[in-house]
């Protein structure tokens, strides 16, 4: 049973793995689509707003134009070098002039987004004639060859446009032509945060889902942890229902062999305190099934047939009925009062008294010692015993329900986990409370405060 349920987890653990998996990567997708469809969205209005610079500010085009006409009639007079010509055409006037009106337009015509730009210029080539071509500049993009604005690198950039300009011109009574070509490239501040915004209803779905699942996941899981539990108790309680029972029918053994001898039948006082323990178990027998079923409710909702009692006497017959069933044990009693009447339920407070010295036999008590007293108006019993003692970590326990002590248990049979957690609920409904005192291998105290 155990093994299943291990493989029952481990499959929902790797069904869990992969639909997580998969609603990921369907975020994931999602993610990377809305990043293209906002790259192509920078790239049509960007489009809208400039496809050259003449329409720009034209005064500084006609600047740009001129100066690449002045270097490339220099450079084929030999007064400039490739080198001449490509820091002439980096290293203009009006650089800074015109990054800040294309930055300007952009801010004017894009007010929703903080863009960053870089033009960089990838090709500087003459054609002098159909047949003679000087190539005196063509690279790969680079931020090092960056025209105009005010990136820094085009790393987290994406290109915008390529943008290839002519210019004609003559020189010598021949006729060359200029080509250039540079690249736009721009860079949305936070357009991780845009997208992500825009991804706001897909996240929360997504996240609400991935809940539900690990949700779900763990209350059937709970689910099934408890149905075990309780089956095992279950199985517990058919296979300890004897040893529940046992103790009333073994003191209705071991009495009716006794009134078999003649010498206590003769004994009026003698055959009448036998046949008073046969009554009280035999009452205890037929209500022991009741109260193992009602053993589950709480505190208030126990139904208490209470009577006024002299608990000392009350006390005593409960450590004689227990004397007969474990001759072995030694029980001691130490009463420092004598004829308190209290208010109790006599058959639940038996069960629960019963219940604590029997664990102090469970649990490898030879001794056992039984005091009362009243401290600060309370009836107080301790039962004390020098048994194997329970582990402080284990003590807070101890009252739960189907909770058993399993290290160094030294009774063949467990039980089911009810008796203290019995004990605790019958002591709440009297209004009382109960305390437990202990260290590994000094013995055990619970320790019993019922009002006076």
């Amino acid at each position: 049973m155990k093994q299943k349920i291990n493989l029952l987890i481990a499959f929902s653990i790797v069904a869990l793995i992969v639909l997580t998996a998969v609603q990921c990567y369907l975020v994931k997708t999602t993610y990377d689509y809305k990043v293209a469809q906002f790259h192509t969205q920078i790239k049509n209005e960007i489009a809208q707003i400039t496809n050259d610079y003449s329409d720009i500010d034209s005064v500084l085009v006609s600047k740009k134009e001129a100066l690449y006409k002045s270097l490339s009639e220099n450079y084929m007079k030999g007064k400039n070098t490739k080198l001449n010509v490509k820091n002439g055409v980096l290293k203009n006037d009006f650089q800074r002039a015109l990054t800040k009106e294309i930055q300007r337009r952009f801010e004017r015509d894009l007010p929703n987004f903080k863009i960053d730009f870089a033009i960089v210029l990838n090709k500087f080539i003459l054609y002098k004639s159909t047949q003679k071509v000087d190539t005196i500049f063509s690279e790969k993009p680079f931020i090092k060859n960056k025209l105009y604005g005010n990136l820094a690198s085009l790393n987290q950039a994406f290109l915008v446009r390529n943008y290839v300009g002519t210019t004609n011109g003559t020189f010598e009574n021949q006729e060359y032509q200029l080509l250039t070509e540079d690249s736009m490239y721009v860079s949305v501040i936070d357009w991780e945060i845009i997208i992500l915004r825009r991804m706001t209803i897909i996240l929360i779905l997504s996240l609400i889902s991935i809940t539900t699942l690990i949700s779900l996941f763990i209350i059937a899981i709970k689910g099934l942890i408890k149905q075990k539990k309780v089956s095992d108790v279950k199985t517990d309680f058919i296979n300890n229902i004897t040893h529940e029972l046992k103790t009333p029918l073994a003191t209705l053994g071991i009495s009716t062999k006794i009134l078999e001898q003649k010498n206590i039948r003769d004994n009026d006082e003698n055959f009448n305190a036998i046949v008073n323990t046969i009554s009280r178990q035999n009452n205890r027998l037929q209500n022991l099934i009741d109260q193992v079923m009602a053993n589950s409710l709480a505190e208030n909702e126990i139904e208490l047939q209470k009577e006024k009692i002299e608990i000392e006497n009350f006390m005593l017959s409960i450590i004689n009925d227990f004397k007969i069933t474990f001759p072995k044990i030694n029980l001691k009693t130490d009463f420092q009062t004598e004829k308190t009447i209290l208010v109790l339920d006599k058959f639940h407070l038996t069960t629960a008294f019963l219940n604590v010295l029997e664990n102090a036999v469970k649990y490898g008590s030879n001794t056992i010692t039984v005091k009362t007293k009243i401290v600060e108006n309370q009836f107080s019993i301790s039962i004390e015993d020098d048994g194997i003692g329970i582990a402080k970590n284990k003590q807070s326990l101890l009252f739960e329900k189907f909770y058993r002590v399993e290290q160094g248990n030294l009774h063949n049979t467990k039980g089911l986990g009810l008796g203290l957690y019995y004990v605790n609920q019958i002591v709440k409904a009297h209004q009382g409370s109960i305390s437990v005192i202990s260290d590994l291998g000094k013995g055990t105290q619970f320790t019993i405060l019922l009002k006076v």
